[in-house]
């Protein structure tokens, strides 16, 4: 039988049920915005969920360790990133629970079905324009830049694939928070819940956690911010029960 772990990857501790994923260096590794995603969105029993641009399948494998939702599946572009997804499925046993679809998020109702889920997850690339791009069709470069989706492609899918009162969880940047939110409303999914999260509790926040609801009312829950570091390479304890991890003194 093929190894499911190949000489080039790496084998990496998600701190949850004894689950681990398989990573290569060379194309996109998950981060804490990955990580913080999965703790902030919530799955219930019975509930299906599904995570756009899912890469080496990180959310899905999370929200399944975290959640009782009856199935999780993830919708990756990129061939070698959706292969590392469902070795990562394979090795962990969570074959009945998770499953790894290569397609089009642009296509996703389609793939998925409309009304079909109650949940839909998804870590976007956070860059709009071409500054910087040398190769379009680079594994790093689809993950950061929407060269292959735009924002308006994802929640415009979310929407279709999500029953009434289904909701939505995305983690992005501050920055575009007005076009987030413009977006998010044109295609009927109203913002319930938003978290900010600062690096350190001085400096100004770089990531936003957003919660949406399909066709739900107007009024938004603002919560308190959520601070990454304490002091350089430690982190809250906040950060550390999201981790599942136990403190120690490097960053990772």
């Amino acid at each position: 039988m093929e190894a499911l772990i190949h000489s080039n990857e790496r084998l990496d501790d998600l701190c949850r049920k004894g689950y681990r994923l398989i990573q290569d260096p060379k194309l996109f590794c998950f981060g804490i915005d990955a990580v913080l995603l999965s703790d902030y969105a919530k799955v219930k029993r019975g509930e299906k969920a599904v995570d756009l641009c899912t890469g080496n399948g990180v959310i899905p494998i999370l929200l399944e360790a975290k959640n009782n939702g009856e199935h999780y599946s993830g919708l990756e572009l990129q061939p070698q990133c959706a292969d590392l997804a469902r070795r990562s499925v394979k090795y962990n046993h969570l074959e009945d629970k998770v499953t790894i679809e290569e397609g089009d998020v642009c296509k996703a109702s389609e793939i998925f079905g409309r009304e079909s889920v109650e949940v839909v997850t998804v870590n976007p690339p956070y860059m709009i324009g071409q500054h910087g791009i040398k190769n379009a069709d680079d594994a790093m470069t689809i993950a950061r830049h929407e060269v292959r989706c735009t924002l308006d492609d994802i929640v415009r899918e979310s929407a279709k694939m999500l029953k009434f009162n289904g909701r939505f969880y995305m983690v992005h940047r501050p920055f575009r928070l007005a076009e987030i939110f413009s977006t998010m409303m044109k295609y009927h999914i109203e913002p319930k819940r938003m978290r900010l999260v600062h690096p350190y509790a001085d400096r100004e926040p770089n990531m936003v956690l957003i919660e949406g609801l399909k066709g739900g009312k107007s009024r938004i829950t603002i919560e308190k911010p959520l601070v990454v570091y304490k002091e350089p390479n430690v982190y809250t304890d906040e950060i550390y029960e999201i981790y599942g991890d136990k403190p120690r003194n490097n960053g990772k």
